[in-house]
């Protein structure tokens, strides 16, 4: 008896294996295939959007979006394959986002900033900015972050919900930044020469632009020195040099 029923066992159970196999296999193929499906619409994709000129950052963007739904899209097919039925586990699917919406409700907002950052550019990759405290060139925009490096070599990742809802200082919108430099002197020193010589130093130097021209003028009056406010303007790549060479010049001219 116990013989006959192991053989009845696994008699039935061959036979669910042999009727359910094809379902398997089934939905084998179709998952290989729709993997295979994805990569050529990804390329696909890419180069359309590449050949209309679209920015990197976007093309990015827009791709993963594709990508994830048309990913989502293949995962209920293959199910639906397998004999599952798809209408709960849709309806499953949908109250687990929405709960997994309400508990990640700082993400949803980080996603909502990278949509406006991406539509309205306030800066992109490549730019340098300053935003949330932080100074660096813009590397990568993500759905949810944008990772900035500084100028100390740091990568920070900024989200985007703060990013776009803060203020945002982008240097490389113009081409051309003022820099506003202080020199002090003493009251020993003659204001007249001091404030000549240092126009004559701005003037000379081959990277301070001629137009707008530069300006030297006397900022303030201290209880120990004269402070002269020295304002020219460059290209953005040369303004830590300008501004390096005008104050180590400078120094000879000022008595304090």
């Amino acid at each position: 008896m116990e013989v006959e029923k192991m053989n009845n066992f696994f008699v039935h159970y061959f036979n669910v294996l042999l009727d359910y196999s094809p379902r398997v296999i089934s939905a084998a193929l179709v998952l290989l295939v729709g993997i295979w499906a994805i990569k050529i619409f990804r390329k696909v994709a890419e180069k359309i959007m590449i050949k209309r000129e679209l920015e990197p950052t976007l093309i990015q963007f827009i791709l993963d979006i594709l990508i994830w739904g048309v990913r989502i899209l293949l995962f209920v097919t293959v199910i639906s394959r397998l004999g599952i039925e798809t209408s709960s586990f849709v309806a499953i699917l949908g109250a687990i986002g929405l709960a997994v919406g309400m508990s990640l409700q700082g993400s949803l907002s980080n996603f909502a900033g990278g949509m406006l950052i991406i539509m309205f550019k306030p800066f992109k990759v490549g730019d340098n900015i300053e935003a949330q405290g932080e100074i660096g060139k813009v590397m990568e925009i993500h759905i949810f972050t944008t990772k900035i490096l500084t100028a100390q070599n740091q990568i920070i990742y900024i989200p985007n919900g703060v990013l776009s809802n803060g203020k945002i200082k982008n240097f490389s919108q113009k081409n051309t930044r003022r820099s506003d430099l202080i020199v002090r002197t003493g009251y020993d020193s003659n204001i007249k020469t001091v404030k000549s010589e240092l126009e004559a130093i701005v003037k000379n130097h081959p990277k301070v632009l001629k137009s707008p021209a530069p300006e030297v003028t006397v900022n303030e009056l201290t209880d120990a020195t004269v402070n002269f406010a020295v304002r020219v303007w460059v290209k953005n790549a040369d303004l830590s040099l300008v501004n390096s060479d005008i104050l180590e010049q400078s120094k000879s001219v000022i008595k304090i």
